[in-house]
């Protein structure tokens, strides 16, 4: 996996004045993310994006004059290189694969933690598609109509994906030995082969591993 060296340039797309301040302010405390722009509506956002060219547009759906999908397309087409990611509600949740086709790097839920929009920045910035998998279980069930079917996760047990789930939330070995009731040294050998099986060795990338696959509940 490519490793980000500098903080990703930022545009944050959204018409709602205090959810798109507030979340500029908070991204701007991660010393990973530089917000370099703002925009109200997806008019602005394509004018900006060709003015500011950020590496990563953070993009509403909903918005008057042009909305967030018709945005990214244009977006895509007259930057080349750029990432979309969809600030996405449920709400909008059918608009998710139009997104999609129109070039979007992927998908994070608006409620989510500042953390876990700025790993989803890192990981579109590392060429990967992000997807919370609250999206990705209701874009599945529209596109299959069916169960989300079991993803194949380079080779992790069921155990492994477990634990990397609550790893990459947050908590400590002695604590996920806790939650999940076995001993500690369990829990170390189990992150030891998880680590030996998606080629990582710290956290930080098993956090990234965890977002690209949808694991963490954002």
């Amino acid at each position: 996996m490519s490793v980000v060296t500098r903080a990703a340039r930022v545009l944050v797309v959204d018409d709602q004045t205090l959810f798109r301040t507030g979340l500029t302010s908070l991204l701007g405390e991660d010393e990973r993310v530089e917000v370099v722009g703002q925009a109200v509506d997806g008019a602005e956002a394509v004018k900006q994006a060709a003015k500011l060219k950020p590496d990563v547009v953070l993009m509403d759906i909903k918005m008057p004059n042009v909305d967030g999908i018709e945005a990214t397309r244009q977006i895509v087409e007259l930057v080349p290189g750029i990432k979309v990611l969809i600030l996405t509600t449920f709400e909008t949740d059918s608009q998710v694969i139009q997104a999609l086709k129109a070039g979007a790097s992927g998908y994070v839920l608006k409620d989510s933690s500042a953390a876990a929009i700025v790993s989803s920045i890192v990981a579109v910035m590392s060429g990967e598609k992000v997807m919370a998998s609250a999206v990705a279980n209701r874009v599945l069930d529209m596109l299959t109509g069916t169960a989300t079917p079991k993803e194949f996760y380079d080779g992790l047990t069921n155990r492994e994906i477990e634990i990397l789930k609550l790893l990459a939330n947050g908590m400590a070995n002695k604590q996920i030995a806790y939650r999940l009731k076995i001993s500690e040294k369990t829990v170390r050998n189990h992150v030891s082969n998880m680590y030996e099986k998606l080629g990582i060795y710290d956290r930080s990338q098993a956090v990234l591993y965890a977002v690209k696959k949808g694991l963490v509940e954002v």
